[in-house]
């Protein structure tokens, strides 16, 4: 009985990687923590220029660059539930029997189509000057905004290591299944973020 109980607790015990994930998804909570506390601090002091610059924002093209990616990480969370059950590409050609493949891949879709519509809004803004050194405004927005743009592309870049190794493992197992669990975690951890900078970006203004 006592060897039983032994292993049982090896089996139940949190995956080393699933919990340095989150611990240095909670230092990345502070990072943004920060980018926030600078945002409303050079607000507080430049209400004019806000006021000013955040009219040329266009609130509906963010909402549905918003909705865009909120939808990836439920595909993301598809693919989740695939690796789960241990299936790791699709055995039908109907969405009920997508594979992890299948929904990461699609994740990955849909979030380089919201990187794309971030680029194309920047270019938009700078056409109508609003730079990163042309006030504090700019200032606040490229580099809240482009911090996390930069952890989408790298979720991105992770998406493709994931469907990668999943393709070159011979056997789809546990440590295929906690990478793509872990990849969740952080793909999560961006879409909360950008809900709450949009709110307080664009919604907020």
């Amino acid at each position: 009985m006592p060897v039983t109980q032994k292993s049982t607790a090896v089996i139940n015990r949190p995956s080393a990687t699933s919990v340095g994930t989150i611990v240095w998804l909670g230092s990345e909570v502070m990072f943004f923590a920060g980018l926030f506390a600078m945002y409303f601090s050079l607000r507080a002091n430049s209400p004019a220029i806000w006021a000013f610059d955040t009219e040329k924002l266009n609130v509906p093209f963010a909402l549905t660059n918003t909705l865009i990616l909120v939808a990836s990480s439920f595909t993301a969370q598809f693919g989740v539930f695939a690796a789960e059950r241990m299936q790791p590409r699709a055995t039908g050609k109907s969405l009920v029997k997508w594979g992890m493949v299948e929904w990461f891949f699609l994740s990955y879709l849909l979030g380089a189509i919201f990187v794309a519509g971030q680029v194309w809004e920047y270019a938009t803004l700078i056409s109508e000057g609003v730079m990163l050194s042309s006030n504090s405004y700019g200032s606040a927005f490229y580099i809240t905004t482009g911090f996390h743009a930069l952890h989408v592309t790298g979720g991105l870049i992770a998406f493709l290591l994931i469907i990668g190794r999943t393709f070159a493992a011979k056997k789809f197992g546990h440590y295929e299944a906690t990478g793509a669990i872990v990849v969740s975690y952080y793909w999560h951890f961006v879409d909360v973020v950008w809900i709450g900078l949009f709110l307080i970006v664009y919604v907020l203004k």
